[in-house]
């Protein structure tokens, strides 16, 4: 009776629906057969948010407009996009799905109680996982957080190794003695729980957990024949690897499988001893840091796929690095973009990868995330230029000059190695005082945390008393030293107990940029994420949110893992919660908090992987709105490096594994001291750039170069359409015909409103980083070893295709330039002041003057 309630609530027309719309039949049969609305709802503008902070009434003009003849009238003052198409439950047929080819006897098939709750991505998935078993060989999942890998993963083994009879299904498989080997999944400890939940959920395998207390008694169980799924954690892999890799398993799984990007890590060197061809991993990181690390996760679920170590360093990562840089020969990108094209061919054999967009975009309204760069507070730049000017800094940073002994030596190698008169080195340094074999790089890393801590809150770099006696004397000795002459303002050197000192904005400026953002989101009921690295920054923005009178939840490291499920639930359902304060790394796995509309990522971190898992907390299926996120960055600190090597590191994951187009925004290359450039090296990290737009420069710099060649492919002439420039370069903003240009990006609208919040200068993420989209090819390659000569005749093979396609491409650019330069003469203007009028027009002045355009050429060639 309870599910037929529920069938009646879901046929009620929406409450949002205008009463005359409300009043009209809507055929029910006639809504499931028209196919959803896959619509990209048009991006909030960053500068229309703002101005809702002057304005508490304020109303963005036509933010959604809903077409009459699909939904009728609609109330058009919506804040946020709403879904207007009725969304059911995901579930298929009650039917087995067969994986097998039809000819094969025994047939494999996934279960109809477990197929029937698939989504049509996950089908594939499941697909594409036995396919990689029936040739006897490993692979990567390697879908975005939240499209489901473990429910995949456990309809597969459901039907390989399963031992339900639906259907007369026969189940292969079988070792020497008639029985099954056993499967062994090894993932984090944090998301133990949620596989034996997933488990019980889709399957009736018996399943013990490898954990902690009685690992014996489990492990005698497993070599009796008595468990089926046996899990693990990562780090008692690492200690017990030797035990379990005896046990002659059938298939391994490995969860967050970009823990095996390190091949020197004991982890990695665990995982190679398992005997078994059929190893898998999942991960939606398949590339952190470097492009190596997909060498290592590759010849670990497919040894050899990928050639020999320096084989793939040679003919991939190099030429990928170096192609990548700014100033880059074109010979080096052309040799870039084959090399880029041959690998993603030969990574799609054993890898799936796909994103949100692609499979249950249509179920949700988007993500849109913005970098805001929120101007430090002057106290903060005067504490900030005072480290810079520290002993241990200044070491690190005239490191490479000649010595002033008179010494050929450089001062690294000499009087300078050693820094006996700074804080931070005596105390590195306090049971050897005459330096280490590290000296002076072991200062690097303490170094780039105090600066951190200057960019998120000064009260960061005093001494904090969970630390031992020595060490806060050490950090208050510090604090000393860079407060200065401002010692007074901060309130000393000691922590501060004052709660109105911690919860004021006057001295963060990134805090005061908050402040503001969270009082229009709040006002207009929006939920927050709120993530930081630190838990003492934590600490302080928990102040701000009580001064404030919001209502939020918490979540760190210090919660107990039985506690974390219920904050979740009660986020989620309680609509006086507000805000939700989460550790970015307690954050990162197993929390689904899809009531939460504005995500804020308070810092950075140096791999971008994790921001992007933090923003997925939010943004997976069952999000109903439109999520818009907020990464807030130091202008002028180490913050603006770490976000440029962030671009860096997505650009290359793209490229590598996508086979993606980015902009070549640096001219730096990884791991190449000769071009460090402005990324790399230690004298880049601690640059003083508190006066400069590190970021946006560079940034602005490009799209320019860029801008004077995009003229040059204006019209296309097979379609009679004006092409104006790439949503992209944030000349036209997706989903808008009545705005001309992007409110972020023009300045004149944007600045005043940017700087009342304390904002010098923001962009969206996904605008800077994504390009192009990635390169057509095939997507199974049957190369199971990559040898030298196979390398060879493809490459000569593409070198003839590229020519060809070059070819192709000069004449029809040369065709457009003409095309473009008598479109011009017909406007009587020149091709700059055309090229002005196409970035000012409409697109229907635009289409106007295509249509003129043809009846004066048709009118001279019929005359």
């Amino acid at each position: 009776m309870s599910s037929f309630n529920c069938l009646k609530e879901t046929l009620k027309p929406c409450s949002t629906f205008s009463s005359s719309y409300s009043s009209s039949q809507i055929s029910l049969s006639q809504e499931i057969q028209s196919p959803p609305i896959q619509r990209k709802p048009p991006k909030s503008s960053l500068s229309q948010q703002l101005q809702r902070l002057q304005d508490p009434f304020f109303i963005p003009p036509k933010q959604i407009i809903v077409e009459e003849e699909n939904f009728g009238p609609y109330h058009q003052h919506r804040r946020e996009p709403i879904s207007t198409h009725f969304q059911f439950d995901p579930t298929g047929p009650y039917e087995p799905l067969i994986l097998s080819s039809p000819a094969d006897n025994p047939v494999i098939q996934v279960p109809a109680s477990i197929n029937c709750r698939l989504l049509e991505h996950q089908r594939e998935g499941v697909k594409f996982l036995y396919g990689l078993y029936k040739n006897n060989h490993g692979g990567v999942l390697g879908d975005d957080m939240g499209l489901g890998k473990t429910i995949q993963t456990i309809a597969f083994l459901a039907a390989v190794v399963g031992n339900e009879t639906e259907h007369s299904a026969c189940k292969v498989v079988e070792i020497d003695d008639g029985k099954k080997g056993p499967v062994l999944i090894v993932c984090p400890s944090s998301v133990i729980t949620n596989w034996e939940n997933e488990f019980s959920k889709w399957s009736n395998f018996s399943v013990a957990v490898y954990h902690g207390p009685n690992r014996d008694l489990i492990l005698d169980k497993l070599k009796s024949k008595g468990i089926e799924m046996l899990i693990t954690s990562f780090d008692t892999f690492r200690i017990q690897g030797t035990i379990l890799a005896e046990v002659p398993w059938e298939i391994v799984i490995v969860d967050e499988a970009h823990r095996l990007k390190n091949e020197k890590a004991k982890l990695y060197e665990a995982c190679l001893g398992i005997k078994t061809t059929k190893r898998f991993g999942l991960t939606g990181t398949i590339m952190q840091n470097k492009i190596m690390e997909l060498f290592n996760l590759f010849d670990w679920v497919a040894p050899g796929s990928l050639g020999t170590r320096e084989h793939f360093r040679e003919f991939y990562d190099e030429p990928l690095k170096h192609g990548q840089r700014s100033s880059a020969p074109d010979r080096f990108v052309e040799i870039a973009d084959k090399r880029k094209q041959h690998l993603v061919n030969v990574l799609r054999r054993y890898l799936l990868r796909r994103t949100k967009e692609e499979t249950i975009g249509h179920l949700m309204m988007g993500k849109e995330d913005n970098v805001v760069f929120c101007a430090m507070s002057a106290l903060q730049k005067r504490v900030y230029r005072r480290m810079l000017q520290l002993p241990e800094i200044q070491c690190l940073i005239n490191k490479d000059l000649p010595c002033s002994c008179g010494s050929p030596l450089k001062q690294v190698e000499c009087c300078r190695r050693i820094v006996p008169n700074g804080i931070i080195w005596r105390y590195l340094h306090r049971e050897n005082p005459d330096g280490c074999d590290s000296c002076p790089f072991c200062l690097v890393l303490p170094c780039l945390l105090k600066l951190q801590q200057v960019s998120n809150h000064l009260e960061l770099i005093k001494p904090n008393p969970k630390d031992d006696m020595e060490k806060q004397r050490k950090d208050a000795e510090f604090a000393s030293a860079v407060f200065g002459t401002d010692i007074e303002l901060v309130g000393g050197n000691t922590p501060s107990e004052s709660f109105m000192g911690l919860s004021d904005v006057e001295h963060c400026g990134k805090m005061r940029a908050l402040e503001k953002l969270l009082l229009t989101w709040i006002s207009h009921g929006d939920k927050i994420l709120l993530f930081s690295y630190s838990v003492r920054m934590l600490n302080i923005l928990e102040k701000l949110l009580i001064r404030k009178g919001y209502c939020f939840s918490r979540l760190d490291g210090s919660t107990p893992t039985s506690l974390r499920q219920s904050l979740v639930d009660d986020f989620n359902t309680s609509p006086s919660k507000q805000v939700f304060l989460i550790s970015t790394r307690a954050g990162g796995l197993g929390l689904n908090l899809v009531s939460a509309n504005r995500v804020v990522i308070f810092d950075p971190n140096w791999n971008p992987a994790q921001d992007l898992q933090a923003q997925d907390r939010s943004f997976r299926y069952g999000q109903k709105r439109h999520v818009v996120v907020f990464r807030m960055l130091a202008a002028g600190s180490l913050e603006e490096l770490v976000y440029s090597r962030q671009i860096y590191k997505q650009q290359l994951s793209n490229i590598a594994v996508s086979g993606k187009m980015e902009r070549r925004y640096f001219e730096g290359v990884q791991d190449c001291k000769e071009l460090q450039g402005e990324l790399f090296g230690i004298c880049n990290l601690f640059r003083d750039l508190s006066d400069k737009l590190f970021t946006g420069e560079i940034i602005e710099s490009t799209q320019k170069r860029e801008e004077k060649y995009a003229h040059c492919s204006d019209i296309d002439q097979g379609v009679g359409k004006i092409f104006v420039p790439d949503e992209s370069s944030g000349a036209f903003p997706s989903g808008s015909e009545n705005r001309k240009y992007n409110d972020l990006d023009n300045p004149s609208t944007s600045k005043p409103l940017l700087e009342d919040v304390g904002i010098v200068y923001a962009h969206r993420n996904e605008d800077i980083v994504n390009l192009g989209p990635e390169l057509p090819g095939k997507k199974d390659v049957n190369i199971s070893t990559v040898e030298h000569s196979t390398h060879t005749s493809k490459i000569r093979h593409a070198d003839r295709m590229l020519s060809v396609v070059k070819k192709d491409n000069s004449l029809i650019k040369e065709q457009k330039r003409k095309q473009y330069s008598l479109l011009a003469q017909f406007m009587g203007m020149g091709e700059i002041e055309f090229s002005k009028w196409i970035l000012s027009s409409s697109r229907s002045e635009q289409a106007k003057l295509l249509r003129r355009y043809k009846k004066h050429k048709e009118k001279l060639q019929n005359g």
